[in-house]
């Protein structure tokens, strides 16, 4: 596409939430710039699956954008016994304050979606209004039945295998693909499963389970977290971008980091009028647009918005919600082989919904048998084993293909010590302020996390192992890796950022396109799918409107 003077839209992030949007824009024959603060990876050449040293090389990161954290939360002792820990390394936090250790943001063509695990889901219907059922949280604008075609679009171009039906959600159509078969953990897991009454069924995964797209299906190495060099997983840069730049109305920039949005005063209102960014020599460009979409996640959008002097409702930053996670490892006698097959197979949906139990206000979450960190003999040798010489290596030969976790993921409630701001002090490489992340856990959190880690326990019992060796939890360490809020959608534009088009209050051709818009976090699902359908579906009401 030849560069143009001003754009219909340029969209800043090429994610789950950007690439969607730009798509479904580009295919009505607008022209699209989308600007990217990182690079594209090569799936063929930049991936260390196929070396020797995979297990220690992991994702290979090119471009991080700067960050620090606020506050720590003192840790209730009340919930002590949810401490994270290994048997080789003790305690990871022995202080008497949550830590921070990392938010796991891929900046690159696909967005984090390049190194998620294909878990591709769609929200509980009863997510969308916590706040009118329970109290809780805010409620959506819209509903489930809002975003389900959108939903049926996005699995079928991601090309999503999962089962024929998923409790609580009213799909209309069959997925694209059937359901991969259970690895062998899974299976134990499902037999455990059953004698304690839980329901345990196939994951729906953005990995082919048969040829589709042009593209082999999954050849099962579970390494979807390093980056899949055969393209069978759904991610954005192999799925949407291809599709929006076929259109040849959409153009991607690669190391174009934007610092500002520049907006001006029109008869009274608030208009954009273009974006300044960066390139990779660090020299500052603006380019021109008639509108402007923002897609940088729950962290990064915020920090564009503040530093560009948009925030009239005081909410951007607020309502952070952080990933609540609980995971447990153990070793089991039986040689189960964990490390093969897709990373999340199986999943127990039972506890999904939110509740009131005896008047307690009781968050959703989902459960699913994984490999926990149980990847390679370097992490056996690394996480799970304390002795020394003959003993330590026998050990590792022994038990290498027997661990196996149980993990869950839960709500996370939106709540005044949880916000993202922009620091005052310390700034980037270009001089532009860096984001801070603050997120402190309530009452309703670390009980959610507390009945998690008592059904991982439990089915783990049951499939005949206590040996536990690892416990990895929210609890005590902050290492997100699904971030929601700060720009939420609503009806008020005095407690919300964006309308339930996605379009700003404050500036009325200005769109935010990631989970930054999410109301509520739902029950523990994973939110690139519902990011992507609400994305397809903004762009849509942008052309119906338009």
């Amino acid at each position: 596409m030849a560069k143009q003077k001003t754009y219909d839209f340029v969209v800043i992030g090429s994610g789950p939430g950007g690439s969607p949007f730009a798509l479904r824009l580009a295919e009505k024959g607008l022209k699209v710039l989308v600007l990217e603060a990182g690079t594209k990876y090569d799936p063929s050449k930049d991936y260390s699956l196929n070396k020797d040293d995979w297990e220690l090389e992991r994702f290979p990161v090119r471009t991080k954008l700067g960050y620090q954290f606020g506050e720590s939360q003192t840790l209730d002792q009340k919930y002590i016994h949810l401490r994270s820990w290994n048997k080789a390394n003790g305690n990871f936090n022995n202080s008497d304050k949550r830590r921070y250790i990392d938010y796991q943001h891929v900046v690159g063509v696909g967005g984090t979606t390049l190194h998620y695990q294909g878990e591709s889901h769609r929200i509980h219907p009863s997510s969308f209004k916590t706040k009118s059922k329970f109290g809780k949280g805010y409620d959506w604008p819209i509903e489930y039945k809002d975003l389900e075609p959108y939903y049926t679009q996005a699995e079928k171009i991601v090309g999503v295998a999962g089962p024929k039906t998923i409790p609580g959600r009213e799909e209309t159509v069959d997925y694209p693909l059937p359901p991969h078969k259970l690895g062998y953990s899974s299976q134990v897991m499902d037999k455990a499963c059953k004698k304690l009454g839980y329901n345990l069924v196939p994951n729906s995964v953005a990995i082919l389970s048969k040829p589709y797209r042009n593209t082999a299906p999954c050849n099962y190495c579970s390494g979807c977290v390093w980056g899949c060099p055969r393209k069978d997983k759904g991610s954005v840069d192999v799925t949407f971008v291809p599709l929006a730049e076929k259109t040849g109305n959409c153009e991607i920039r690669q190391n174009a980091f934007v610092s500002r949005i520049e907006v001006q005063n029109v008869l009274g209102k608030k208009v954009a009028k273009g974006v300044h960014y960066f390139d990779k020599e660090g020299k500052e460009n603006f380019v021109a647009a008639k509108n402007v979409a923002v897609a940088c996640g729950a962290v990064q959008t915020p920090r564009l918005l503040l530093n560009s002097e948009l925030n009239a409702s005081g909410q951007v930053g607020k309502n952070f919600m952080e990933t609540l996670f609980y995971e447990v490892v153990a070793l089991h006698p039986e040689r189960l082989d964990s490390y093969r097959g897709i990373p999340m197979d199986s999943i127990i949906w039972d506890w999904n919904e939110s509740s009131v139990n005896n008047g307690v206000y009781s968050g959703g979450f989902r459960l699913f048998p994984t490999a926990g960190s149980a990847m390679g003999p370097v992490s056996y040798a690394t996480h799970y084993f304390d002795d020394w010489g003959k003993s330590f290596t026998d050990n590792v030969d022994k038990w290498f293909g027997h661990a196996v976790a149980m993990g869950g993921i839960g709500e996370f409630l939106p709540n005044k010590d949880s916000f993202v701001s922009i620091s005052d002090k310390q700034k980037d490489k270009h001089g532009i302020p860096i984001p801070i992340i603050q997120s402190f856990l309530s009452e309703t959190e670390l009980n959610t996390l507390d009945r998690m880690a008592k059904k991982c326990k439990e089915i783990l019992k049951e499939s005949g192992t206590d040996q536990f060796v690892e416990v990895f939890s929210t609890y005590d360490l902050f290492a997100a890796t699904h971030v929601f809020g700060t720009c939420i959608m609503g009806t008020n534009p005095e407690t919300s950022v964006v309308n339930s088009d996605l379009r700003s209050h404050e500036v009325n051709n200005l769109f935010v396109t990631d989970a930054s818009v999410f109301p509520s976090s739902g029950g523990g699902e994973a939110p690139s799918l519902t990011i992507e359908a609400l994305s397809l579906r903004a762009a849509d009401l942008f052309l119906k409107n338009s």
